[in-house]
């Protein structure tokens, strides 16, 4: 590969993960005006029926398969909790220090993997999960002390993503990517809209869902497109080059983040923040660098 193509597919790379931050700052534009569960269930409607219309055109009825039901709904699931959690994360916390605590998703596959699919776990995942988890406590702890349980959100995201990742692997291949991203939104859609409903009715104030104006729509419907943008432009990036070269890149998501945050919503990182992301990062740099493939990191988005 060339220097010229390599660089290509890192600004590719750079662009999907950009995108996403901008997609999560929209999410937290929205906190007070809608719930962060009815935002990530017409996030996912949305994103449901686009694919939809995509797969139609693309690969026309032989796109509609469900293999392997099972485990297309345990992706469904997972991408559910994942994206519930973090959306109502980002709402409560700034958007900075919910995507650090995001970011320890790929350490705790690695974690979990040989309960889940028989795979070894390298040494080097140890020394990563104590780097993750020491910077993850000390971006939660000014959290938890001014808002509670509800700070630990983020490590609820981080959990469902790690379940996604692995049911991801056991399911590659099954069918084109753009089908098994159209299952998974459509799976994901009427599972949030459940937990959308069932919170609104038992779940008290916080999450009582109003009837949305005009600008809530076209804030989901832009954080659906932003998601699908940034996932489209990472597989594109990693058709482009090895997941070695793109996987770095996703760290730059955490400095949008962190600047979005700053920029929109004056939320300045502090030390704890800094401190607590860059022990995250390391930890993930540790653990990749000790990996001879690596997956590039995924968010709920």
């Amino acid at each position: 590969m060339s220097a010229a193509q390599t660089r290509t597919a890192i600004l590719i790379a750079l662009a999907g993960f950009i995108s996403l931050s901008c997609g999560d700052a929209i999410v937290k534009s929205m906190a007070g005006a809608w719930p962060g569960s009815a935002v990530s269930a017409l996030r996912y409607a949305f994103g449901a029926l686009g694919l939809l219309a995509y797969v139609a055109v693309r690969h026309g009825g032989g796109g509609f398969v469900l293999p392997r039901a099972g485990l297309q709904f345990g992706r469904g699931l997972a991408v559910s909790v994942a994206t519930l959690c973090f959306f109502m994360g980002v709402m409560a916390m700034p958007l900075a220090d919910a995507t650090a605590i995001q970011f320890t998703s790929p350490i705790l596959t690695a974690l979990l993997a040989p309960f889940v699919l028989g795979e070894k776990t390298p040494r080097a995942v140890w020394l990563a999960l104590v780097l993750a988890f020491s910077g993850v406590l000390v971006v939660l702890r000014p959290n938890v002390v001014e808002l509670g349980i509800v700070a630990l959100y983020p490590v609820g995201a981080a959990f469902g993503m790690s379940w996604l990742m692995m049911l991801n692997r056991k399911t590659a291949g099954d069918a084109p990517v753009a089908v098994m991203q159209f299952l998974l939104a459509a799976i994901a859609a009427p599972i949030l809209i459940a937990a959308a409903w069932a919170l609104h009715s038992f779940g008290g104030p916080p999450f009582r869902i109003s009837a949305p104006d005009a600008v809530i729509v076209a804030k989901c419907a832009a954080v659906a497109v932003f998601a699908t943008l940034g996932h489209a432009l990472i597989f594109t990036a990693v058709g482009r080059a090895t997941a070695q070269v793109v996987a770095p890149m996703t760290y730059v998501q955490l400095l949008v983040a962190a600047g979005l945050g700053w920029a929109w919503f004056g939320n300045a990182p502090d030390a704890a923040t800094f401190g607590g992301a860059a022990l995250i990062i390391l930890g993930g740099l540790w653990l990749w660098r000790a990996q001879k493939a690596p997956a590039v990191a995924e968010t709920p988005d």
